[in-house]
């Protein structure tokens, strides 16, 4: 009987078989069952911290109040680098009592330029040039700003190489930059506009050269933007207008990311919404690896389990996830095997209805249906 041919992956050709040596060698992707030694190789995964996590002195700036929401200005530094600026959102009129917080996550989106401005208004009101990607991903509209409104305090943080907390263009190496301007001076006549698209063209480029550094640290990209999201979430708890113990998280794509990497690290989060950012790392071997961030490899995760070990490992904490059906960032074969793994891993915890797994027919986005199902349980899960 011959032997089956190998797979080929597009994005290797030639060196397809590296796959396969790979897995005889390291015996890539076991099932990382959660538990104590689970916990343990988390915390390892993503080892990055400063002092106690919490926020390093706290500013306080503007409030306003508009279309039902009160928000205010707060800015912090989480030990290194330029301050954290973040926006705390709650309904207005406030109800009597404390509230449910949630940390809404910003995506990656290729759009560095920008962070908290993505998915939240601010007292400006929306930020230029973010109609267009509001309405691809968002349902035209500031999600975060909705959470509020519909009876949560929302903070909305930039996070390490987004918006307050990017890079500037002129440390980039130059010839980061110089392609970047050459593909935006004929696109955009507006001087603004070129200027943010010139940025988010060298800023993904960039990544590469910060996960180097973070390797030369001792750390990673994950392990870094994790850190900052926990420094954000015991801010939320601190506030005198939030019930403490029931914090969620939600994000789509990079969020979605950050989202389960918070579920999976951090013990304060009670439930998390995991948005088009969810598959088996094997399902994504033939052409889904180069559109991703680094945050969603966290370096050895692979030799001791799957991305949706990582995300589940902390059952039975209540999750859910939304798939994009039609989400060209994924294979189905490897958004349905999550789906099967996270299942499996919240049954043998005993709480099978602690986790949600839902598919919807469209692209990749967060949508306003998709909104109202994680608003819905957020809802009923933290109150």
């Amino acid at each position: 009987m011959s032997k089956p041919k190998p797979a080929t992956y597009r994005d290797l050709g030639p060196f397809s078989d590296w796959v396969g040596a790979a897995k005889s060698a390291y015996g890539l992707y076991p099932r990382l069952a959660p538990g104590v030694e689970a916990e343990k190789t988390i915390e390892q995964l993503l080892d990055f911290s400063v002092a106690t996590e919490q926020p390093q002195l706290i500013q306080t700036g503007r409030r306003w109040c508009a279309d039902g929401v009160s928000g205010q200005e707060i800015s912090w530094s989480v030990g290194y680098g330029p301050r954290t600026q973040a926006w705390l959102l709650m309904p207005e009129p406030r109800p009597a009592g404390r509230l449910p917080g949630v940390v809404a996550l910003h995506d990656h989106g290729g759009f560095k330029y920008y962070g908290k401005e993505k998915i939240a208004d601010g007292p400006e009101g929306a930020a230029p040039f973010l109609a267009p990607f509001r309405r691809q991903c968002y349902g035209g509209r500031a999600f975060a700003n909705a959470l509020a409104r519909a009876g949560f305090v929302v903070l909305v943080h930039d996070v390490f190489l987004w918006g307050s907390r990017r890079f500037p263009l002129s440390v980039m190496p130059a010839w980061m930059r110089r392609p970047a301007r050459s593909k935006t001076h004929a696109a955009a006549a507006n001087g603004v506009q070129r200027r943010i698209q010139s940025y988010n063209l060298a800023a993904a480029t960039h990544e590469h050269l910060v996960e180097k550094y973070c390797t030369l640290l001792g750390t990673s990209f994950a392990a870094v933007v994790n850190y900052e999201d926990r420094v954000a979430v015991n801010f939320l708890r601190s506030r005198p207008e939030v019930e403490a113990g029931r914090i969620g998280c939600v994000g789509l794509s990079g969020g979605g990311c950050r989202a389960a990497l918070l579920q999976a690290r951090c013990k304060q989060i009670q439930a998390a919404v995991v948005v088009g950012m969810m598959s088996a790392y094997p399902g994504l071997l033939d052409q889904h690896v180069q559109c991703h961030t680094w945050m969603f490899f966290p370096p050895g995760l692979s030799r001791r389990g799957d991305w949706p070990d990582l995300a589940a490992h902390r059952a039975p904490s209540p999750l859910m996830v939304q798939y994009a059906w039609k989400d060209a960032l994924f294979s189905r074969a490897g958004m349905r095997t999550a789906h099967q793994i996270i299942q499996e891993h919240y049954r043998r915890a005993g709480a099978a209805e602690n986790y949600v797994g839902r598919f919807y027919p469209v692209p990749h986005r967060f949508d306003r249906r998709m909104q109202a199902d994680a608003f819905t349980w957020l809802k009923t899960t933290l109150t």
